[in-house]
Parts: structure tokens; sequence; C-alpha cells
């Protein structure tokens, strides 16, 4: 049995990398704080809670109706869960001295190429549990829409899509700051995430 990812010559790459380039991190999506801050279980488990209580209230259905409601809720949020993990299994994000290469995809899978000079700025939003997300805003017109981008673009950017690492460790930050600044020797950071300029297109495969 194989599996689509099952050719690359090194995990979350389509090709090896040139001998002046190596690997700084790698690493994937909590699948936990991405079920909350992408699939907001959260929110739909607060929902359901709501309407298992208002069975009690007059003319509701009372304890079989909230049984009922509550059984449907695991199985929905036991199906967010499992959407969740399944995205996390399926996504690599690397971090080399000159590009940053996400790999991600259950069953249409997409390996995209962003080299660091092309990143003009990124931004850190909290995803709870010591967890962020980097969105990061390209030179140019991001070549893949929304859609083909999500769970793996910020929200609502959907004119403009920019890609974003989710629910990577808080420590990585530093790490993706440095090498952004090292990206171009005249750019010097003093907060953590900031800007570069356009240089090298932006690769995608399917």
């Amino acid at each position: 049995m194989t599996t689509e990812y099952d050719n690359e010559p090194i995990k979350g790459l389509p090709g090896f990398l040139p001998k002046d380039e190596s690997i700084l991190w790698q690493g994937a999506p909590d699948w936990q704080s991405m079920a909350r801050s992408v699939f907001h279980t959260r929110l739909v488990a607060g929902w359901f809670v709501i309407v298992a209580m208002g069975a009690f209230v007059a003319g509701g259905t009372g304890p079989l109706g909230a049984v009922i409601t509550l059984l449907v809720a695991a199985l929905g949020l036991g199906l967010l869960a499992f959407l969740a993990w399944a995205q996390a299994r399926s996504t690599v994000y690397t971090l080399t001295q000159k590009r940053l290469v996400m790999r991600f995809g259950v069953a249409l899978p997409k390996c995209v190429n962003l080299p660091l000079a092309q990143i003009v700025s990124a931004d850190v939003q909290p995803a709870g549990a010591d967890r962020c997300d980097v969105a990061l805003r390209v030179a140019g017109r991001f070549p893949l829409g929304w859609l083909q981008m999500w769970p793996h673009v910020r929200p609502w950017m959907i004119n403009d899509p920019q890609p974003m690492l989710r629910a990577i460790p808080d420590s990585v930050v530093p790490l993706i700051s440095e090498t952004l600044a090292m990206a171009d020797p005249a750019r010097r950071v003093a907060t953590p995430l900031a800007t570069a300029s356009a240089d090298g297109p932006i690769g995608v495969a399917a």
C-alpha cells in the first residue's frame, strides 16, 4: 500500500535540497490546538450544551431530547476532531536558510515553496497551549486561492490569501524571525517577525 507522500526524497519536500541549504526546523500543527482554533470545537460544544439545556424549557423534549442532542454533539465533535487530526497528520512545515515549504492536503496534497526573501511580513497570533499561528504576506499575488490553501491560510482574507503556519510551537517564532532576517543581510528586525524584500518565485506543486 502506498500513499501520496511515499515518493518524497526527504519528508515534507518534493526534492533534494541544494548542497548549500539545510533544514533548520521541521514540524506540523498540533491537532488539538487546530481543532480549537480552526474547527472551533469549543464553540460547537457550547452551542450543543445550550440546545440540550433548552430541552428542559417549557414545551421542550425533556431528558430524552437532551440525551439525543448530546449524542449528536459527541458524533459531531468526534468528526471535527478527526478532521483536525487528519489535517495535522498530512502537514509538514519545513524551514531552511532560503525557503519555507508547506506540504499539506488530505485528499488533494499540495506543496508550496515560499522563498524567504519574498515574504514581506509575518504576523503571530496565539493558538493556545503554547502554540501560535503565523500568517505570511508575500510579495505580489499569491498563486493559490483561499479555498485551495485552507486551513493553512489566514481566516477571512479571501481576496488576498495569506499562507499561515497553523498551531506551531511558540518556541519556533524566534528561529523564524532570525531566519527571515538572515535572508536579507540589509535587514534586521526588532519585532518577533517583520519584513523582507521580494526575490524569486513562489512554487506550488500538487
